[in-house]
């Protein structure tokens, strides 16, 4: 998935902390205003091309079928699961096994980026 790199350049807290950022251990953020880094600091220019567009993912909290999904106490637990991991990468790997987590991942990806876009070269 051309967004897992996005995804692993976020979560990973070596990508952060090599910029002077907080590690995984950080503190929730509140807003990006209260934010040391943003988006830009961890995105490459390669990556910039599969950044997601804040009103897309502003998207995510309105979708009934992801609130539903997100009642299931067992995906709640890989998702904190994974929130709370050093290897992120690695056990991102073994949840995309998971038919839950995968069902989740491409709810997401739906809503993100809508069926039709996909395999469109950029103009």
């Amino acid at each position: 998935v051309p967004c897992c790199r996005t995804h692993k350049g976020r979560w990973d807290g070596r990508a952060v902390r090599a910029r002077g950022g907080p590690g995984p251990a950080a503190a929730p953020l509140s807003s990006p205003a209260d934010s040391p880094w943003s988006v830009e600091d961890i995105l490459t220019e390669d990556e910039e091309q599969d950044r997601v567009p804040l009103q897309r993912l502003k998207l995510l909290g309105e979708s009934e079928e992801l609130r539903g999904l997100l009642l299931n106490p067992h995906l709640r637990q890989l998702l904190l699961t994974v929130d709370q991991a050093e290897d992120k990468s690695s056990l991102m790997k073994k949840y995309m096994q998971e038919p839950l987590f995968v069902e989740f991942a491409d709810c997401c990806l739906r809503i993100v980026e809508p069926p039709g876009k996909e395999n469109v070269l950029p103009e």
